[in-house]
Order: structure tokens, then C-alpha cells, then sequence
């Protein structure tokens, strides 16, 4: 059973993906979770804090979604159990995920806290990715690796949130977006044989 807390969250999270930010109030977040307004104020500072709770949530989901073990032999089958942990809590998160990468509304404005919640989850994601890279590598040459990989992700499953969803069958998106990022790492690899 959720306690208060989880339970605003997950009201709130459900009410930003129907509506974006406009759909949230703390009148409505507390008639979505079935609680008094009252009873939203003792646990966050009105929907600021709601929201920067979602966001850093979100983040800790992608930070805990990506936490595999590195063969360091072969690191890409680490890299792609991370990219399927990613994709696996955009869909079972979707909420969370269209906050923290600004897909509903660009009116929210992360807290600092929030802000470092998210420069872990992409440290954490250039650490994977550069396994894939000599030891030698710059960080530079890490965090651009990087952020291409984490860009194919998220255009494929921003793209699965829209109207082009429709014409791919909802099984074969994981496959699709796994087979691009196994691409891009091949070619990763011959870049730095």
C-alpha cells in the first residue's frame, strides 16, 4: 500500500500526463489522490514542490533503471541493459518522464535540488556509456558519446508519445530503439579501434 506521500505523487504524475501543467492544482491533486488540500500542504510546499518531487523522482528512476553491470570485455551488453532499463521506465513512467524532459509544458522551472537530481542521472549515463570507450578517452569524447546515445533514446520515445505512435505497432518500439542504439555503439566502437 503507498504511503500519503507516494500517493500524491502518483495523483500528481497522472494528472500532468493528462493535462500537463495546467491540470495541476493542489485542489485537484487532492481530489485525485482522495485527500484534503490540508493534507497535501503537510507534505510539500504547493505544486512547486510536488513538482520538484516528481522531477527528482523521475530522474532517481532513470538513475536506478541504468544501475547494471559492466562486462568490461563486452560493454555493450551493459550498455544496452541500461538503454532497455531507460526505455522500460519511460513507458511505466510516463508522467514523470514528459516533467523531466519538458515534453508537457515548458512553464516549470526546476529547483537547483531538482536540477542536481538530473546532472546525477546523466554522470551516472556517461559512466555506462564510456565502458564503451578506451581508457584513454577525454571526457569530452565520454560525454558525447553520451549524450548521442541518451538523444537516440529520448527521439524515439518522444516520438512514441506523439501522433507517429499510431503508425508503429506498441510492441516493437523497444526493438526498434535497442536496434538503433546497438548501431550506434558499433559504430562507437570502430571509431576507436
Amino acid at each position: 500500500m503507498k504511503n500519503t506521500k507516494e500517493k500524491i505523487l502518483a495523483a500528481a504524475s497522472q494528472l500532468f500526463l493528462r493535462g500537463g501543467l495546467l491540470a495541476l492544482s493542489v485542489r485537484a491533486i487532492a481530489r485525485e489522490a482522495n485527500l484534503s488540500t490540508i493534507g497535501i500542504y503537510s507534505y510539500f510546499e504547493g505544486k512547486q514542490g510536488i513538482l520538484d518531487a516528481l522531477y527528482i523522482e523521475g530522474f532517481e528512476l532513470v538513475l536506478a533503471a541504468t544501475q547494471v553491470s559492466i562486462d568490461l570485455k563486452h560493454p555493450k551488453l551493459g550498455v544496452l541493459a541500461a538503454a532497455k532499463g531507460y526505455i522500460n521506465t519511460a513507458q511505466l513512467y510516463r508522467g514523470h518522464y514528459r516533467l523531466i524532459f519538458g515534453e508537457s509544458d515548458s512553464g516549470y522551472i526546476p529547483s537547483e535540488l531538482s536540477q542536481e537530481a538530473a546532472k546525477k542521472a546523466f554522470i551516472h549515463i556517461t559512466h555506462v556509456i564510456a565502458t564503451l570507450l578506451p581508457d584513454d578517452a577525454n571526457y569530452d569524447s565520454r560525454r558525447q558519446a553520451a549524450l548521442q546515445i541518451w538523444a537516440l533514446i529520448h527521439g524515439y520515445i518522444s516520438l512514441q508519445h506523439h501522433a507517429i505512435a499510431d503508425v508503429i505497432e506498441p510492441g516493437a518500439w523497444e526493438k526498434m530503439i535497442l536496434d538503433a542504439v546497438s548501431l550506434h555503439i558499433d559504430a562507437l566502437l570502430r571509431k576507436y579501434e
